[in-house]
């Protein structure tokens, strides 16, 4: 109940505090400032809270390339599709990639056509599943940054324990920081500080971020989930804006260490390699995702199976690209709430949990705009 009461008191303090200090960095601007959530964590947790109304006047928040499903490129889930029409195959995935359309069909789709797709917790579970079922290839699709990658990679090593000849990997994965480089090098970027992810900065460290107020002289702040967090983070990317400065700041120290987790990171190291990867909105991003290492390419599920699929492109008119981007919110999508709903989702951003227009779309669009839609 005392923490209770000292964290609603310092809530109380930074939002008196939030007006004169937008005021400072605004004036030094000559413009509102825009600030970027990198992370769709935290993306949800500012729609589910208000934060962004209370803000409103203060700051533009923008929604960065956060989100794993949504970053996930178009030709990928159409590799992912024709992957699980392959005779004798098992798609393990997580539950957010079941709904997110490729160019013709998502996996959904596929399951309702007979296609196995099985949704696991745990890869872990996956890999329990193909002990189960040895005349089944099951491939577990590894769709997540860094923190999702060492739980996959474990998953393989649990598979090599028990010599299963039966589970693969499609990898995924994408690195954080290099997609950062890649936003950061936009000259029409127009925005003013970060908040970044708790969660990956946990395995990245702090310094691996450093590079944003180093090289491109942005202020940015590691930070973690509850509102609290949020808002002090803001406090402190407003603090620098105004005075002109820009450093990297660890603001969830409570998890965060300024070098990472060093275990996850072997584990990594042991399984993964970087490699260039496709990011919807961005193309191809160099060394920003993993590959399986040589020595484990038998759990490798593009090594053990074709899976090219042409070039493809977007559904006409879906913004998502420019979303994760920060270049458009989630209403300037001329399909939002049109031909992009939650029940038909046009594009990944509006199936994800962690998406820029499902937030926008459960958490702050009004009943009024209902109406008017």
């Amino acid at each position: 109940m005392q923490n209770s009461r000292l964290e609603l008191n310092f809530g109380r303090e930074i939002l008196k505090m939030l007006p004169s200090l937008a005021g400072a960095a605004a004036r030094r601007l000559g413009r509102t400032p825009v600030i970027m959530e990198v992370c769709g964590t935290h993306t949800m947790a500012i729609a589910r809270s208000g934060l962004k109304s209370v803000l409103a006047g203060c700051i533009e928040l923008r929604s960065g390339p956060g989100c794993p499903v949504c970053v996930t490129d178009q030709r990928d889930i159409d590799r992912i599709v024709a992957l699980a029409n392959l005779p004798g195959i098992a798609i393990a995935t997580f539950g957010d990639m079941l709904r997110v359309p490729g160019t013709g069909s998502s996996l959904e789709l596929e399951r309702a056509r007979g296609a196995c797709v099985e949704i696991f917790y745990s890869p872990l579970e996956a890999v329990a599943y193909a002990a189960r079922n040895p005349g089944k290839e099951v491939v577990f699709l590894g769709v997540g940054f860094e923190t999702t990658a060492p739980a996959i990679a474990l998953s393989i090593a649990a598979a090599a324990g028990q010599k299963l000849p039966n589970y693969t990997v499609l990898s995924l994965h994408k690195l954080v920081p290099p997609v950062m480089e890649t936003l950061l090098s936009d000259p029409e970027l127009t925005v003013d500080g970060f908040i970044l992810p708790g969660h990956v900065s946990t395995i990245t460290g702090r310094k691996a971020f450093d590079f944003i107020s180093l090289k491109y002289g942005r202020p940015a702040v590691v930070t973690g989930f509850e509102e609290i967090d949020i808002l002090q983070s803001v406090c402190l990317l407003l603090k620098q804006i105004s005075e002109g400065s820009a450093r990297t700041v660890n603001g969830y120290k409570r998890l965060v260490r300024e070098e990472g987790n060093k275990k996850a990171k072997e584990i990594l190291a042991e399984y993964f390699k970087p490699a260039d990867a496709f990011w919807r909105g961005f193309g191809l991003v160099p060394q920003s995702g993993l590959a399986i290492k040589e020595k484990y390419s038998r759990f490798d599920a593009s090594a053990k199976f074709a899976l090219d699929t042409p070039e493809t492109q977007p559904p006409k008119g879906c913004a998502c690209g420019d979303i994760l981007k920060g270049k458009l919110t989630a209403p300037d999508c001329p399909l939002f709430a049109r031909a992009c709903t939650p029940s038909s989702p046009a594009g990944p951003c509006m199936v994800s949990s962690e998406g820029a227009c499902a937030a926008y779309y459960h958490y702050e669009w009004s009943e009024q705009d209902r109406e008017v839609n």
